[in-house]
């Protein structure tokens, strides 16, 4: 046997480099680079490495563990999962910092490699620098936390254990049934041990991304279904779109009179200009949407994970009539709401539906253009709010006083409507243009009121909905599509929780365009708890003094060294894009935005904790809704 003497850091960057995947017969290489924030733990053992020889790997200097590391995910989901940056960080908060990032990568399903250093194997000096201590075990490190936010995770304490371990971290990140975070822990003395490491372990390695066909029985069982149904709806989840199947999805909707309904993962794998696109469902979902999904008598899941946000807290369907179909890779999904499962590759399976569904068209017909053309009346309305000081025009729901409302307009020097500023914003960029969101109530609205024009332009991470990812995340898209305009929609209070990305942007000179929404506090969180019978109580950005607060948040960019624009009118809006558009360099455009002129739910209830006893009437009386709404909601 042909060995070749490593160290062990020095056979994890020499492997990484020989990782490709095939999809439908075409091989790519599977890990683009690494991204890093050295410090203890893994700058002499895999810093060194890569010094040495880093081969194909694009090596990016991180600001933010948790900010590369959601760079990273965005940067995998933008690719449809086949494409992944590893991720490399110290022993102690280094790795720590991983764990919101771990969190938002498993619960969207989405490949990543985690690689944080470790304390000793040898335990000689212990406790060196940065490591944690427990009296129930001198094995337990900071990165035992990351066990249960990763779909496969193992401690490398001998150089030998490279080898199994990162077999099985590529067979898990490579499965579309179960891919999600890797973290591959190596004690720092063990990164710069060497062995004689089998030659062959090194040579070029295909991991195959076949489409799992459905069986006869799972094809037989949804063809009766679709066939005995009147009013079917198919709900495009993240696996339509990482199975590629927009063709066969708007096929099967034209030719059948199927709608189609979104969650936020499955927005634009079929574009909204396709006339039975209904646009997002459930909480967050628009009124037609809603509408399509109370009437059905079949749900036609594909690739979705059903949380409550989609099935607005299991209340988004009949269930006295409504039967499901799921269609997922992964057959814990499939499982959901009790449905009949096909565990199959998405695309694969409509495809070879689509010539046994001969024949049928639902009962919809013109009801789906009625629903599509409901809402874009709406839309319409909601492009158009104007404030005044005596209320919005058209009137627009929320629950502040107008004396607060315009204590906001004075402290921030706008009357900008959010809605207003969201449409706007589509009208005007490149159709081409990736928009990327996560956290507040920007989500709610883009999934409503965005349309997108061309396919996987919508890059939402809704399955976590973590803070800190729109800048990070805009990054990692901006990697996975160099030649296209990106823009991260972010509001104030992610902005300030997390954007050290930008300044890696800014660094490598990777065009992003930050949109921020600044209505001067955690707005989302604020209606929620003014809805369900508070008060505004902590939500808001206000001074010791109680005056709100304003930040200059571009001359912070401009500090950074972007283009800085500040728009609190739609002209200025407008022109904003378009000299941001010219730039070769980041920008950033900083909205003021009125609170309370977001779009509301549309048919739609959410399942919160409201508080069973309270001296105050409106928590009361929110409780007792929340209980009649409950006699409705499934429970599995």
């Amino acid at each position: 046997m042909a060995t070749v003497r490593l160290t062990t850091a020095q056979a994890l960057i020499r492997f990484l480099n020989q990782q490709y995947i095939c999809v439908d017969g075409k091989e790519t290489p599977f890990v683009e680079g690494i991204f890093t924030v050295f410090g203890h733990g893994n700058v002499v053992g895999i810093g060194h490495s890569l010094e040495q020889d880093a081969g194909h790997l694009k090596v990016i200097q991180g600001k933010n563990e948790q900010g590369m590391a959601l760079a990273a995910i965005a940067y995998s989901k933008q690719m449809l999962r086949q494409k992944i940056y590893a991720v490399t960080t110290s022993v102690g908060p280094g790795a720590a910092n991983l764990a919101a990032a771990a969190g938002t990568a498993l619960s969207n399903n989405i490949p990543v490699l985690f690689l944080p250093g470790d304390t000793f194997a040898s335990r000689q000096p212990d406790p060196v620098l940065q490591q944690v201590e427990q009296e129930y075990s001198a094995a337990v490190t900071t990165n035992d936390a990351l066990k249960p936010l990763s779909r496969y995770w193992d401690r490398i304490t001998r150089p030998e254990q490279l080898m199994s371990s990162l077999i099985r971290a590529f067979e898990v990140m490579t499965d579309p049934g179960k891919a999600g975070p890797a973290t591959v822990c190596i004690a720092q003395d063990v990164e710069g041990e060497a062995f004689d490491y089998d030659v062959k372990f090194f040579s070029r390695r295909v991991h195959y991304l076949d489409r799992k066909l459905p069986t006869a029985r799972e094809l037989e069982g949804a063809t009766e279904l679709i066939k005995a149904s009147k009013k079917p709806v198919i709900l495009v989840g993240g696996g339509a779109k990482y199975s590629e199947a927009r063709e066969i999805l708007m096929e099967l909707s034209r030719k059948h009179q199927i709608p189609l309904v979104e969650t936020q993962a499955g927005k634009a794998t079929v574009e909204f200009t396709f006339a039975n696109n209904l646009g997002g469902m459930g909480i967050t979902g628009t009124l037609a949407a809603n509408k399509a999904a109370r009437q059905a008598d079949l749900i036609i899941g594909i690739g979705t994970r059903y949380t409550d946000f989609a099935t607005s807290s299991k209340t988004a369907f009949d269930f006295e009539r409504a039967k499901f179909l799921n269609i997922n890779v992964s057959r814990l999904q499939a499982y959901k709401l009790d449905a009949f499962q096909v565990v199959a590759d998405a695309r694969t399976t409509l495809e070879q539906l689509a010539p046994l569904l001969e024949g049928y068209t639902s009962e919809f017909g013109g009801i789906i253009g009625d629903l599509k053309e409901e809402w874009l009346s709406e839309r319409e309305r909601l492009s158009k709010v104007v404030f005044t000081r005596e209320g919005f025009d058209p009137e627009v729901k929320n629950q502040f006083s107008q004396e607060i409302l315009n204590e906001y307009a004075d402290a921030l020097g706008t009357e900008l409507a959010q809605t207003t500023a969201l449409i706007a914003i589509n009208d005007t960029i490149p159709p081409d243009s990736i928009i990327i969101g996560s956290a507040g109530s920007l989500p709610g609205d883009l999934q409503r009121i965005w349309n997108p024009t061309v396919p996987n332009t919508y890059h939402l991470e809704y399955g976590y909905s973590c803070m800190g990812y729109e800048v990070s995340g805009t990054l990692g898209v901006k990697l996975a599509a160099p030649d296209k305009e990106v823009y991260s929609f972010v509001g104030d209070g992610s902005f300030l929780m997390l954007h050290s990305e930008f300044i890696t942007a800014i660094q490598y000179n990777h065009k992003i365009n930050i949109l921020l929404f600044d209505n001067s506090g955690f707005g989302c969180i604020n209606n929620l708890q003014m809805e369900q019978g508070g008060g505004s109580y902590f939500c808001e950005f206000r001074t010791h003094d109680n005056k709100i607060l304003n930040i200059d948040y571009a001359k912070v960019a401009e500090g950074y060294g972007a283009k800085a624009y500040k728009a609190n009118t739609v002209e200025e809006l407008k022109a904003a894009l378009v000299d941001a558009q010219k730039q070769t360099g980041s920008t950033l455009i900083e909205m003021k935005v009125l609170p309370k002129t977001m779009t509301e739910g549309y048919d739609c209830w959410w399942h919160v904790g409201v508080s069973e006893v309270s001296d105050k009437e409106s928590i009361r009386d929110a409780y007792e809704s929340k209980q009649e709404k409950l006699k409705i909601a499934k429970q599995y």
